[in-house]
């Protein structure tokens, strides 16, 4: 598969999984949540070990574990602006500098995407924030702490994503077992310095389990195609994921889409097209 169908697969994956997530954390604790998806993706990754090519090395494992401390300061710093501020913020500020972060990454380090493919990065920055946008909270109600946390989040997911990148190529999915390993670790001692439990509601684990089987599904399709293509057009591709969250929690829940939002998924679709054609 091309590096633009594979991230546009990611993104659908990673969609799905927080739609699975969202599920989850409405009914249980969040860092319960957060930890025992992990797990799930844990084990996930550990059998596609015997399966999946790749060179094991410090340099493989220590990158991960750098990727994945970086991917968990995004999630707490998300749910920490979650709590001081309002969705139609939180999320469109830090799913844009997700984005961005690496999209500039890319482009300071010698990446020359076509003018059709920059053409989809821009499109794809103004879908995320569209489809990221909440019909239910009024923007009016942010503070500057709430973005200043959204715009941290964001530059932890972004980071994620580089420092995914930055493994050496050889290395498979050894990478994503270190940040993994990371993640899980620096999340269970945040629970037990704050002293929340990490014993999740009877009745959620199911679906908590699966939301992190396809996190790291998700994970594994981003790094083959983080290997095969650039950096800068492979985030914004992946970064695409809300539109995938939205339309499960149309055609699933019922829940209604406001015409920015369907505005937002159109304008994702024009984004992949023009980087899967460049």
């Amino acid at each position: 598969m091309t590096a633009a169908a594979l991230a546009t697969a990611c993104a659908v994956i990673f969609g799905t999984a927080d739609f699975f997530g969202g599920l989850a954390t409405r009914r249980s604790r969040v860092l319960a949540v957060v930890v025992f998806s992990q797990i799930g993706g844990l084990l996930l990754i550990a059998a596609l070990l015997a399966f999946l090519p790749g060179t094991l090395s410090p340099a493989a494992l220590l990158w991960g574990m750098a990727s994945g401390v970086a991917g968990a300061v995004g999630i707490v710093m998300f749910y920490r602006g979650l709590a001081t501020g309002v969705m139609s913020v939180v999320a469109p500020t830090t799913a844009t500098a997700s984005m961005a972060v690496p999209v500039l990454f890319g482009l300071i380090t010698g990446e020359r995407p076509s003018i059709p493919a920059l053409a989809g990065v821009l499109l794809g920055l103004f879908a995320v924030t569209l489809v990221s946008r909440s019909p239910n909270d009024p923007a009016a109600g942010s503070r500057a702490g709430s973005i200043l946390n959204a715009l941290a989040s964001g530059a932890g997911f972004g980071g994620f994503f580089i420092l995914l990148k930055l493994a050496p190529e050889d290395a498979g999915v050894w990478p994503l077992l270190g940040a993994r390993i990371a993640s899980i670790t620096l999340v269970a001692l945040l629970a037990v310095v704050t002293r929340r439990s990490l014993r999740p509601i009877p009745g959620t684990l199911t679906v908590t389990v699966a939301a992190g089987l396809l996190d790291m599904a998700a994970n594994v399709l981003y790094l083959f195609a983080a290997q095969r293509g650039l950096l800068s057009l492979i985030a914004v591709l992946v970064s695409l994921y809300p539109a995938s969250t939205l339309l499960l929690a149309r055609y699933v829940l019922g829940e209604r889409l406001s015409p920015v939002q369907i505005t937002g998924v159109g304008f994702a679709l024009g984004a992949v097209a023009l980087i899967a054609a460049s």
